[in-house]
């Protein structure tokens, strides 16, 4: 599955679409002082077994690392990912 990203100044999601359908998004906004706020993620139930929802997180760490941000995991689930992964520590605002 190719997991797509779209994003304007405030906000923007990665996501995953099945003929043209999303199945998988992680939105998130960014705040000014630079923190990328993971507000939600959603996994369609069908693909809840695989590991698609913890590529979002990743996917959104990377970003954040790439873009030289904080990241605040106001998601639960993207929060729990975040807290078996200490090696992403130094990304949490």
């Amino acid at each position: 599955m190719t997991i797509q990203h779209k994003e304007n100044p405030q906000r923007g999601l990665f996501f995953v679409e099945d003929e043209g359908d999303v199945v998988a998004e992680i939105v998130y906004a960014k705040s000014s002082d630079n923190i990328l706020i993971i507000e939600h993620t959603e996994v369609d139930e069908a693909l809840r077994d695989g590991n698609i929802g913890y590529e979002l997180v990743h996917k959104t760490a990377d970003y954040a690392r790439m873009h030289g941000m904080k990241v605040s995991p106001v998601c639960p689930f993207a929060k729990a990912v975040f807290d078996k992964k200490p090696e992403w520590a130094d990304l949490l605002a």
